[in-house]
């Protein structure tokens, strides 16, 4: 790779909370001037067949990926896993509690935005396309529908968020956890907006020091949810950590206002995470 090359190593579809089908992610990064892509839907590698057919026909190299939720006393960690075995077990079953997790979690927060607002479980369901992650972004899709909200990005910052009583949290492993498992599969671990301060709480130093020291490969530094001021501790962190730094945007079609290519990550970053995953990048 040259160091012009433009790679995105961050988006989702609708095979989780993105609002676009695979193929059309794949196709509008083409459009948007990317030269290499990463599909990184949460607990799932359903959209990985279509998206793969979408980069050859578009003429884009394509990262297989996904983004796998964990937890660290309480905090929410999300890590990117890249190039690994979908169907090792560990990933496998790490997937599978997930998306239960996140379903049963779904249920329990209608049952309670039910009591208030006119949304159904089928309303919910309407929002997705059969093997969709069902999670709150869906939720706040059925609150748009039912014209509670204008915008899912409104959802999020009223009705969904943790400080009203509709939220509910899931369960998540230990990032040492998924971080083993990526391994396993063959996988290369990125820790994903690891300083969106904004978001929530975020996990300290140390316990990125446990993350690295468990095999963790990198930091997503250059995404619009880490501050300036985070993006230097994380930087410095990474440099004393030996973790290598990627940027993405994290696109989720019309869910977020992230847009493709916004941040990227550097060509030999790139190469770095080849080299270490099981998988190839699927060149156009």
């Amino acid at each position: 790779y040259s160091g012009s090359v433009r790679i995105d190593l961050h988006t989702h579809s609708n095979a989780s909370d993105g609002t676009d089908a695979p193929a059309r992610v794949i196709a509008d990064a083409a459009l948007a001037g990317l030269d290499v892509v990463a599909l990184t839907d949460h607990d799932t590698t359903a959209g990985w067949a279509e998206a793969v057919i979408a980069a050859q026909d578009a003429g884009i190299s394509l990262v297989r990926g996904a983004e796998i939720s964990a937890r660290s006393r309480g905090v929410s960690v999300h890590l990117l896993g890249y190039l690994h075995d979908p169907d090792h077990p560990e990933i496998e079953r790490l997937g599978r509690e997930a998306r239960e997790a996140r379903e049963t979690r779904a249920r329990d927060m209608v049952a309670k935005l039910s009591a208030d607002f006119p949304v159904t479980w089928d309303d919910v369901v309407a929002q997705t396309k059969p093997g969709t992650v069902i999670g709150r972004p869906h939720l706040a899709d059925a609150l748009v529908a039912a014209g509670v909200l204008s915008t899912r990005s409104e959802a999020f910052e009223t009705i969904l968020t943790p400080a009203r009583g509709y939220y509910v949290p899931h369960y998540a492993p230990d990032p040492v956890e998924v971080i083993g498992a990526v391994l396993a599969a063959g996988g290369v671990p990125v820790f994903a907006h690891p300083g969106a301060d904004l978001r929530g709480d975020i996990v300290p130093d140390s316990t990125i020091e446990e993350m690295a020291a468990a095999g963790l490969a990198g930091l997503e530094v250059d995404h619009r949810d880490n501050s300036p001021a985070q993006r230097v501790r994380l930087r410095s962190l990474a440099a004393a950590l030996g973790l290598f730094v990627t940027g993405s945007s994290d696109y989720h079609g019309d869910g977020k206002p992230n847009r493709l290519g916004e941040n990227m990550t550097a060509s030999e970053v790139l190469a770095e995470i080849e080299h270490r995953g099981l998988l190839k990048v699927l060149r156009s």
